[in-house]
């Protein structure tokens, strides 16, 4: 059962939930008590895996298709995750392409567009969709996992860091606006994680000694966060004690920059 004390009935719909954070974020979701509706694109094979790891925590979950850039798949996750729940009494973001590292003035226009496409319209598109739902069901919950480069620069990263800022825009519109409906939204501002994205671009060589020895002297902690320490946050924006909370980012990046 889900514990009503933390989390109202139904489900926390995760978008991205196959991938490393939304995998994390849903973890940690099921582990403190919520059922989950797991969104996919193209990572079927892995969201059935994780879909079976938290059904063994006695969560119910299910998963679903959608591709942020198409508003009828959407709509189609969306109603197929309230049939199957009842009700959805948070929004995840947690989708995002692997983003490849240019200064601002060597982004190829392509990439920058598609960047935005599913970043910035995806999420637009994901929260209108869902908001009449909220508002039928006495409120709800965003919970977007955005970049702590919106609070120092993270050169090369623009790629990430502009259109997340366009959704920080977005993320205290919401809470303006939607407030009146018991509508909540924050953001979770993600520092360097070790996990998924930053060991594949890693990999292809994008992060020097040296870069890794100028970002951590700017952290306070002196280390890389996990994706643990992500999907905390997200439980705690998404329940019930965070029920006063609304319009606000939360920096999980070890301090970086203080």
């Amino acid at each position: 059962m889900i514990d009503e004390e933390v989390f109202p009935a139904g489900a926390a719909i995760v978008v991205g939930g196959s991938g490393g954070l939304g995998a994390a974020s849903a973890r940690a979701l099921a582990r403190a008590g919520s059922d989950i509706a797991l969104c996919y694109r193209t990572g079927k094979a892995s969201a059935e895996r994780l879909a079976s790891e938290l059904g063994e925590l006695g969560r119910r979950v299910t998963i679903h298709v959608m591709d942020v850039t198409d508003s009828a798949s959407i709509e189609t996750a969306l109603e197929q995750a309230i049939a199957g729940h009842g009700r959805v009494h948070t929004a995840v973001w947690a989708a995002g392409p692997l983003v490849e590292q240019h200064y601002l003035s060597q982004i190829p226009l392509d990439q920058l567009q598609k960047a935005l496409e599913i970043e910035v319209q995806g999420f637009f598109r994901v929260s209108q969709a869902i908001l009449p739902h909220f508002r039928a069901s006495g409120g709800g919950s965003f919970v977007h996992l955005g970049s702590a480069g919106d609070l120092i620069w993270a050169s090369r990263d623009g790629l990430s860091v502009v259109p997340k800022a366009a959704n920080e825009a977005m993320i205290r519109g919401l809470a303006r606006e939607e407030g009146r409906y018991n509508i909540r939204a924050n953001s979770i501002l993600v520092g360097v994680i070790d996990a998924g994205m930053f060991h594949e671009l890693s990999a292809r060589g994008h992060f020097s000694e040296r870069w890794v020895e100028e970002t951590q002297r700017m952290l306070a902690l002196k280390r890389w966060g996990t994706p643990e320490e992500i999907g905390h946050a997200v439980v705690f924006l998404a329940s019930s004690r965070a029920g006063y909370t609304t319009g606000q980012q939360i920096a999980v990046a070890g301090g970086l920059g203080v």
